[in-house]
């Protein structure tokens, strides 16, 4: 129900113009929290962020740390390129290895891992023992 429809206008005029306004006015999400969190908000790769805050690392130390599958692996590091927030290098001496790390965008992201961290200290059971 409008706005108008409750204030008493006339429902009948006003429904079929509301639509098209109001959709080319309002943002496509309710706020960027939700535009944040479709780029890192997989739990594979908030793992994956969260391991590289220790520095740079090489494709199977990070299947190592993160207990993903190679697939799952190297899906969320092809994402995480793509969206600027790690960087991939590949060494070609022997032997050979791809080494990932984070971009400045992903590494901005520290304090809020810190926060999240703090905020799971405080009110998650399992991580106050």
């Amino acid at each position: 129900m409008s706005s108008q429809e409750l204030a008493g206008s006339e429902p009948a005029e006003t429904t079929d113009a509301e639509p098209d306004t109001d959709a080319s006015s309002a943002p496509d999400t309710p706020c960027p929290v939700i535009d944040s969190l479709e780029q890192i908000g997989s739990r594979w790769r908030l793992v994956v962020l969260h391991e590289l805050l220790n520095g740079e690392l090489r494709f199977n130390e990070l299947k190592r740390e993160t207990d993903a599958n190679a697939r799952t692996l190297s899906r969320v590091l092809d994402d995480l390129q793509e969206t600027g927030f790690v960087d991939r290098r590949l060494e070609e001496d022997s032997p050979v290895a791809t080494y990932y790390s984070l971009t400045p965008k992903g590494e901005s992201l520290a304090p809020v891992f810190e926060e999240i961290d703090e905020w799971a200290h405080e009110w998650l059971a399992e991580c106050s023992g």
